[in-house]
């Protein structure tokens, strides 16, 4: 596993278009954020309404898609200023609640009214549904026609470990982005995965990190691309600790840098698709 460390010049020239994010409250950003947002409802295989906001870039033509996978605190205003973020670097960002007509009177994420509440929601919820939402959040990317048809999963947390395990279930997921997730438990899932995998972890974060020397084994085993990256100092849920903390803070560094790496990898992805 790759370490990260203090950034290069080169880095902090790439860094410069992330300053202004850091230093706004998710709620600020959604509220003064220039691109077009819209909530959709998605319906799946099963019959279900999954309630799905997605965020538009401002470009002159269709782009690559990112679908956001919340962490187990539902699709709050982070996870969604966290698909504006990935609107402004220029992909059409779909960000699901997976929670979706499971809070109470059959609201989703903003029906539990706290975070406790949300995540007790969460970790209900059946693995076969949140499958079954995200293939049909991943159809609707693939074919909406603001988007190329390319589409790349980021998940955070709990959101993490399901963007890790849907890289084998799921053929249209092109890349698949692991930030502090944990990795999938049984080999089957492991010789089914067919999409690049790259992991953002915190370097303070064992209970994540302490199983990638085992994971990276197996993929290369499998002849599977697993690229580590772990960010020194840096811990669980650094994404969105960082995003208060001040520059220099580990948690704050880990987040910049992040940044800029996802952003190369779906550039990179789209010129591949291209």
């Amino acid at each position: 596993m790759r370490h990260a460390t203090l950034p290069c010049l080169a880095v902090f020239v790439s860094l410069l278009s992330t300053v202004r994010a850091q230093g706004e409250d998710p709620v600020t950003r959604l509220e003064n954020s220039p691109r077009h947002h819209e909530w959709v409802n998605i319906k799946t295989d099963a019959g279900r309404t999954v309630r799905t906001f997605v965020a538009f870039p401002e470009a002159p033509g269709p782009t690559a898609a990112l679908v956001v996978i919340h962490e187990n605190r539902g699709l709050n205003v982070w996870a969604r200023s966290f698909a504006d973020q990935m609107a402004e670097a220029g992909y059409l960002a779909i960000a699901p609640d997976l929670l979706s007509g499971t809070g109470p009177d059959g609201g989703g994420t903003e029906a539990f009214g706290s975070a406790d509440a949300a995540r007790n929601g969460i970790y209900k919820l059946p693995d076969e549904q949140v499958g079954a939402d995200l293939d049909a959040v991943i159809a609707f990317a693939q074919k909406h026609p603001a988007g190329t048809g390319v589409v790349a999963a980021a998940g955070f947390c709990w959101g993490g470990g399901k963007s890790f395990a849907h890289a084998a279930t799921n053929s249209g997921v092109s890349a698949a982005c692991v930030f502090y997730g944990t990795a999938p438990q049984d080999d089957a899932t492991y010789q089914a995965i067919s999409a690049p995998v790259y992991g953002f972890y915190g370097g303070n974060d064992h209970r994540i990190t302490g199983a990638v020397p085992e994971v990276k084994k197996k993929m290369e085993t499998l002849g599977k691309k697993y690229d580590p990256v772990a960010y020194e100092g840096a811990g669980h849920a650094y994404m969105r600790a960082g995003e208060s903390a001040s520059e220099g803070d580990p948690n704050y560094e880990a987040r910049a840098k992040s940044l800029v790496r996802l952003k190369g990898i779906l550039s990179e992805l789209t010129k591949e698709k291209q």
